[in-house]
C-alpha cells in the first residue's frame, strides 16, 4: 500500500452529501497537513463558479471532463493557499464524475494536480527540503455509486504514474492541534529598477526569505534541536481539553546570506526602493502525531514569509486592477491579517483586508473560497494594527509601513544608484586617497 491519509469524518459526510446534477462533474481541494509518515486531511473545499456560471447552489455544473477549467481550479487553489496558516496546505483534490468517465478521470486528475502545484509554488519564496512531501492525493468519486478511488501523484516527477493510497476516516483529526504564534518585525529596503518592478520586489523578498530560513528560532524562549519532540515533557502526557499555545521567536542574523558569493562590489542602476516596515502576526498549527521541533520551526518561518509575500502581491494586484493608480503618489494601505476559526476546536484560517473592508466582507470571501459558513462574529480583526504602503521620501521615516520610494524617478539612470553602491564607491575613493597619501609620505 502507498501513502496513508487520515481524514476527518466531517469530510466523509461532506463528500457523501455532495450533490451533482445528472451527468455533471465537480472538483474541489483537500486541505490538511503533511508529515513524514502520513498526511492529515481536515477539510474539503469545492471549486467555486465563475461569474455568470453556475446553478442556484452556487457551483458550476460541468457536463464533461473536457469542460473542467484547469486554470480556474489552479487559481482557486492559489487563493485558498493564501488563507492557510503555517503547517496547513493544499494536499490534493477530488473529482466527482459520472461512471462513463472513469477511464479518463485519472488523466484529468493528474493534469489538475500539476496545474494546482504550479500555481501555488509560483509565488513560493522558500525551497523545499528533503523532508517535504511531494506526493499529492486525488480522490475520484463516482457520482452514481459513490465509490471512491484514492491515488497519489508525485509533483516533482512529470512522468509519474498514479500510485494507490490508503484513505481512512477518523474523528477529531485536527482536534486540539498545538498552535505556534510569533510576531515578526520587518525593516526591509529593496532596490527597484524601472525595468521590472515585480521581479525586483520578488528578488528582494527572496533574499530576506533566505535570512528567515537560516534564522535562529526559539520555542517558549528556549533553543531546541530539530529532532527533539515538540510536545515532550509533562505536557505530552497531560490530558486536557484546551489547546496548547507555544510562543516562538525568530532571531534573524544581520549578515547577508549571499555575502560569500560576492567577490566584487556592483553598481545597480535603480529608480527607487521599496521599504517594508512593521510587525506581522504569524501562526502555525502542528499535528499531534509525535511532531518534531524542527517541523514547528519550519512551519512558523514559512508562515512569516508567506504572509509578507501575499500582502505585497495583493497590493500590486490591487494597483494593477486600478491601472497603477496610487503607485506614484500618496500613501497606500497594506492589507492586514485577520483570522476566523474552522469548524472544530483550535484550527483557524486567515484572510487579508484593506481599510475599506470589514468583517462582513471577510466572512463572504471565506464562504466563497472555502465553502464553509462564516459570520461576521467569527472574524477576529484585532490581531494586527493597520499597516500601509506609501510613496514617500526616505527621510519621512514612517513606521509600520511598506513604502515605494520614488523620490528619484525623475533623475537619469546614471544619477540613481542604490545606497549600497554609493557606500561601495565612497569606500573605493577613501582607499585610493589613503594609497596616494602613503606614496606621498614615502617620497
Amino acid at each position: 500500500m502507498g501513502r496513508g491519509y487520515i481524514v476527518e469524518e466531517s469530510v466523509e459526510k461532506y463528500l457523501t452529501n455532495f450533490s451533482t446534477a445528472s451527468g455533471s462533474c465537480e472538483t474541489g481541494l483537500f486541505i490538511g497537513q503533511s508529515s513524514t509518515q502520513r498526511d492529515f486531511v481536515v477539510l474539503a473545499v469545492p471549486t467555486p463558479h465563475r461569474e455568470n456560471e453556475g446553478n442556484a447552489e452556487g457551483r458550476r455544473q460541468l457536463t464533461s471532463l473536457d469542460s473542467i477549467d484547469v486554470e480556474w481550479v489552479a487559481e482557486h487553489a492559489r487563493q485558498v493557499s493564501r488563507m492557510l496558516p503555517g503547517g496547513v496546505s493544499v494536499l490534493g483534490l477530488f473529482l466527482v464524475a459520472p461512471p462513463e468517465t472513469s477511464k479518463e478521470a485519472q488523466n484529468t486528475l493528474k493534469r489538475l494536480v500539476f496545474a494546482v502545484d504550479k500555481s501555488i509554488s509560483k509565488s513560493r519564496l522558500w525551497d523545499l527540503s528533503e523532508d517535504d512531501v511531494t506526493e499529492r492525493v486525488t480522490l475520484h468519486i463516482c457520482s452514481k455509486t459513490r465509490k471512491a478511488v484514492c491515488k497519489t501523484f508525485d509533483v516533482k516527477d512529470p512522468k509519474c504514474t498514479a500510485k494507490p493510497a490508503d484513505w481512512k476516516y477518523q474523528s477529531g483529526v485536527s482536534s486540539l492541534w498545538p498552535v505556534i504564534t510569533c510576531s515578526v518585525k520587518l525593516d526591509l529596503q529593496i532596490p527597484v529598477t524601472s525595468q521590472n518592478l515585480d521581479m525586483c520586489i520578488k528578488n528582494g523578498l527572496r533574499s530576506w526569505a533566505k535570512q528567515m530560513d537560516s534564522a535562529l528560532c526559539l520555542i517558549n524562549g528556549r533553543p531546541v534541536s530539530d529532532e527533539s519532540e515538540l510536545l515532550s515533557g509533562p505536557k505530552k502526557t497531560q490530558k486536557t481539553s484546551q489547546q496548547q499555545t507555544l510562543r516562538a521567536q525568530i532571531l534573524v542574523s544581520v549578515e547577508d546570506p549571499d555575502a560569500e558569493q560576492r567577490c566584487t562590489a556592483v553598481l545597480l542602476e535603480c529608480s527607487g526602493s521599496l521599504s517594508v516596515r512593521g510587525t506581522v502576526h504569524c501562526r502555525a498549527f502542528i499535528h499531534t502525531n509525535k511532531p518534531k521541533s524542527g517541523h514547528a520551526k519550519q512551519a512558523i518561518k514559512r508562515d512569516a514569509v508567506n504572509t509578507v509575500c501575499s500582502r505585497v502581491e495583493m497590493l500590486l494586484e490591487d494597483l494593477q486592477m486600478n491601472d497603477g493608480a496610487g503607485l506614484g503618489s500618496g500613501q497606500q494601505d497594506l492589507p492586514r491579517r485577520v483570522f476566523a476559526p474552522l469548524s472544530g476546536p483550535g484550527l483557524s484560517v486567515c484572510d487579508y483586508v484593506f481599510p475599506d473592508e470589514g468583517a462582513a466582507d471577510v466572512a463572504e470571501r471565506l464562504k466563497e473560497m472555502l465553502g464553509c459558513d462564516f459570520s461576521e462574529g467569527d472574524v477576529d480583526m484585532s490581531v494586527e494594527a493597520q499597516t500601509s504602503c506609501s510613496v514617500m521620501e526616505e527621510e519621512d521615516g514612517h513606521d509600520d509601513a511598506a513604502s515605494y520610494d520614488t523620490s528619484s524617478t525623475e533623475a537619469s539612470p546614471k544619477q540613481t544608484v542604490t545606497q549600497y553602491a554609493g557606500m561601495a564607491a565612497a569606500a573605493a575613493v577613501a582607499l585610493l586617497a589613503t594609497a596616494a597619501s602613503l606614496l606621498y609620505l614615502n617620497e
